[in-house]
């Protein structure tokens, strides 16, 4: 695979975690496939707000919608994605509150 395809996947796959909702559509998703009105109710947002956070997902290339009917079922566009973030969740990170003070109260610089 070329580096600059690499680099781009990295990125998208980063922005995408990068949000809260997004990390919890992904996580959820990880377990199977999905109906909008399920992964909101799951979730706790609105419809609206979790069609947004869908869109945004799909045009990362992350999840995709699967025609049923009127209505559409989401699920991972790669079954490595869940292998992935089951890989992260195992991560343990060593943060240095020195030089990241507002960790333990922010959870993140």
């Amino acid at each position: 695979m070329d580096t600059q395809l690499r680099r781009d996947a990295l990125s998208r796959f980063g922005y995408a975690l990068s949000d809260s909702t997004r990390a919890q559509v992904l996580m959820t998703l990880r377990e199977g496939s999905a109906y909008p009105s399920d992964l909101a109710a799951q979730i706790g947002v609105s419809r609206q707000i979790l069609s947004n956070h869908l869109a945004c997902l799909r045009g990362c290339g992350l999840v995709v919608a699967i025609p049923e009917g009127r209505r559409s079922r989401y699920e991972l566009a790669d079954p490595r994605i869940g292998r992935t973030l089951d890989e992260l969740m195992n991560l343990t990170l060593e943060v240095d509150p020195a030089v990241c003070p507002a960790s333990e109260t922010n959870g993140c610089c």
